[in-house]
This record gives C-alpha cells, sequence and structure tokens, in this order.
C-alpha cells in the first residue's frame, strides 16, 4: 500500500483512468476519443469527480461521482451523489482501494450537503458493506408480436393523436423537456445531462459497433409532445422467407398511458417485426395489459436495479409524501457513521411530515440500508422484518409503517450510469 496513492484524476490523465475503467469491467482496454470527450462533457455538466488509485504511473483502480437529482415519493427532486465507474485492477484486489475511495466519496457528498447516494451495482453483494440498499427494480419483456392480439394493420391513434418518425435532432430538442415532466412524476427516475441525449442520438458514438436506431415521437391531439422511443431492428433474411424480425427497445419515455399505450401497439405493428424486446421497465409496468392477450409478453429478466444510500435520515424521510398519517420512531445504524441515529418520523394527513431526533423508545431498529431500501416504497418493512433484517421493539410496528411508507407505484430508475 505504501506504493499506492489515492487521488483526484486530472484532466490530462482520463485515458489512463478509462482504460482502467474498461480493464475492470472486462471490455477492450481502449479509449475513444469520443469517450474522452463524454468524460469532458460528464465533468463540466454535471461537476463530476474523478478519483483513481495510481501505482506509479498506472491507474489501478477508479471511480467517479457527480451531481444528480433523484425523484423521491411525492415528486420532490433530492440532490444525489451518484456513484459510477468503480474498479480494482484484477492485479489489485484486496487491498482497500475500493473502500478507501468510496468511504472519501461519501463523506464529500455528505458534506457538500447532499441527502443521499445512488449507484448501478455490478456485483450485488458489494454495497450492502457500506449503507447501501436496492431501492428500485426493473424487468425486461419480450412481446410475441404477432399473438398479442393487435391489429396489425392499425396505422396510428384514431383520437387525434399522430405518431411520426424523427431524427437525432429531433430528440435532442423534444427529448430534454418531455424527461423533465417524466421524471417529476416517476419516484426513482434520475435527471439527464446534455450529454446523455448526444450519446443516445449518436453525436458522441458509444462504441465501435454503434449504429444509427429508429425515433418516433407520439403527439397528442393537441399537438403536444407525450412520448418518445428508440429501437432498433435485427438483421432478417429475405426474400422468400417468412418474416421474423426482432425489434428491441433501446428506451422510451411517456407521460401518458395513451402515449404509452400507442407507442407498444405502433412497434408491435411494424411490416416484419414478429417480436419485440423492451428496455428496462419498472416492475409494475402496463405494458401486458396494453394487450389484448397479455401473455403474448414475457418477463425475460427481473432484477435489482437502482441502489440507494441515504445521507441524511431527517431530509430525506421529510422529503418524500407518505400514504397515511401516523408516526413511528426509528433506530437507524449506520457502519460508517454519516446518518445514524434514533429519529421520530410524523406523517400528516396532507402526506407531509416531519422528522426529529428523539430519546423516545424505538418502534423498528434497522439498518441505514434497510431504510434506504423502503424510502422509495419499492420494498417492504414488515418483508425485511419477516427475514430477520428489521427488528420490530414493538409488536406490529413494521406493519403501521408500511402504511405509512406505501407508495402509489413501485420506483423506476430507466437509466445507467
Amino acid at each position: 500500500m505504501s506504493d499506492l496513492v489515492i487521488r483526484a484524476v486530472g484532466a490530462s490523465e482520463y485515458e489512463n483512468w478509462l482504460r482502467a475503467v474498461s480493464t475492470g469491467f472486462l471490455s477492450p482496454p481502449v479509449v475513444s476519443a469520443d469517450q474522452l470527450e463524454r468524460s469532458r462533457r460528464t465533468d463540466a455538466e454535471a461537476s463530476a469527480r474523478r478519483t483513481g488509485a495510481f501505482d506509479g504511473d498506472r491507474c489501478v483502480a477508479t471511480l467517479c461521482s457527480f451531481r444528480q437529482e433523484l425523484t423521491a415519493v411525492g415528486g420532490a427532486f433530492v440532490p444525489a451523489n451518484a456513484v459510477s465507474g468503480v474498479t480494482v485492477s484484477p492485479t489489485h484486489r484486496r487491498r482497500g482501494l475500493l473502500t478507501q475511495m468510496l468511504r472519501r466519496d461519501l463523506a464529500g457528498a455528505k458534506e457538500r450537503g447532499d441527502v443521499v447516494a445512488t449507484l448501478i451495482a455490478a456485483e450485488y453483494p458489494i454495497y450492502g458493506r457500506y449503507g447501501f440498499g436496492p431501492a428500485a427494480w426493473s424487468v425486461k419483456w419480450t412481446v410475441e408480436a404477432l399473438r398479442a392480439g393487435l391489429d396489425r394493420r392499425w396505422a396510428g391513434p384514431e383520437d387525434g393523436a399522430r405518431i411520426d418518425l424523427a431524427d437525432g435532432a429531433e430528440v435532442r430538442t423534444l427529448g430534454p423537456a418531455l424527461h423533465e415532466r417524466f421524471r417529476a412524476g416517476r419516484p426513482g427516475a434520475v435527471s439527464r445531462i446534455p450529454v446523455w441525449w448526444d450519446t443516445t442520438t449518436g453525436v458522441l458514438r458509444s462504441g465501435p459497433d454503434w449504429t444509427e436506431p429508429y425515433h418516433a415521437v407520439y403527439r397528442s391531439a393537441s399537438g403536444e409532445v407525450e412520448g418518445l422511443v428508440s429501437y432498433r431492428t435485427a438483421e432478417h433474411d429475405w426474400p422468400g422467407n417468412q418474416p421474423g424480425d426482432t425489434l428491441s427497445v433501446n428506451w422510451m419515455l411517456a407521460t401518458t398511458p395513451a402515449a404509452e399505450r400507442a407507442l407498444w401497439h405502433f412497434l408491435c405493428s411494424i411490416d416484419w417485426v414478429a417480436r419485440v424486446t423492451s428496455d428496462r421497465r419498472a416492475p409494475d409496468d402496463l405494458l401486458p395489459q396494453f394487450l389484448p392477450d397479455p401473455r403474448a409478453a414475457r418477463i425475460t429478466e427481473h432484477t435489482d436495479w437502482l441502489w440507494l444510500r441515504i445521507l441524511d435520515v431527517v431530509r430525506a424521510l421529510e422529503a418524500r409524501t407518505y400514504e397515511a398519517a401516523g408516526s413511528v420512531v426509528l433506530e437507524v445504524a449506520d457502519p460508517e457513521g454519516l446518518t445514524g441515529g434514533r429519529f421520530r418520523l410524523e406523517a400528516s394527513a396532507d402526506g407531509s411530515a416531519s422528522c426529529t431526533v428523539t430519546s423516545a423508545s424505538a418502534d423498528l431498529a434497522l439498518g441505514v440500508g434497510e431504510l434506504s431500501s423502503v424510502w422509495l416504497g419499492g420494498e417492504s418493512l414488515r418483508r425485511l422484518a419477516v427475514l430477520g433484517r428489521v427488528r420490530e421493539e414493538r409488536e406490529g410496528a413494521a406493519r403501521k409503517a408500511d402504511a405509512l411508507f406505501r407508495s402509489p407505484g413501485l420506483p423506476w430508475c430507466p437509466d445507467l450510469f
């Protein structure tokens, strides 16, 4: 360890740092001009902080964090510290590099006033040790379009709305405002910076095998943009064979059920398309129920996705809304010493709440990771109590607390970061 130095990464060291990231994720250790430009843009647009562990001149461990907003239950945008690019090279494992970098980063986030930290975990067992918990899950669907029961001759909505193909420039113009409306109504959604739109539309290429996607926009009868979808199709074998193409959705945004229904009908009605695979959707996604035969849609992946780490219990619990009036006293254990203690949550009938430090007897005892899993409404305190991860100090407290923390819909984060 005496030869290893953990420090901030300078602009001239981006390539060295990015090569270490690629090595850690088993990607080719080659850095493109687009990757370097994305790094520079991300640093400027999201106040990114890059940390590296250096063995001499070589970067052997990496971590990046950047400014983000996370939507809480009720629609409030909460300042978050998004953690990404966490790797340790195979030559330097088991030396405590990840622990040192992550602890330093979380302490800095706490000092800046971030309420939570977020990440997408490549491996499940790692981040619970640092107070993170899985808080939003994702599902991928495969739709057998030929047996879905939809009208294959469908040419568009009949209520005055319309669907039009769009190019990347239109997506970059229409997408940010649509996404702002979308994330305001979806707990678990996160903010996007301009470089996200440039990457998804090919201004900056995400890799050497990048191909131009199709885009379609849904406008309501009043002309309001309420949906966007980006998709690609697989190579097809024709003529002389039965068409059987697979269409893959890269991402879909919709702010109304009508827009979402119409976009799925559009995708399933394209000539030659026999199968549609979805992007990462919410576990309670409406997709199957948009189909006359819901069994034509089957789940092909269900996984934990967004991980959350509360950095300030009081601000986190006061930022969201609640489904019922009531109170609960929580004894929160924090292994990193950032925000543990005993807190009284008082929720009002209008959904607002206050949270204060208290010396009153606790109703529930839990770790900050468990509280983080529950905060967005995607996990149940009673379920965690059954699993032995939450302890009831007062009988029936988990069930009563669940009535407070319940969310009208499951949290969803469609983004990878």
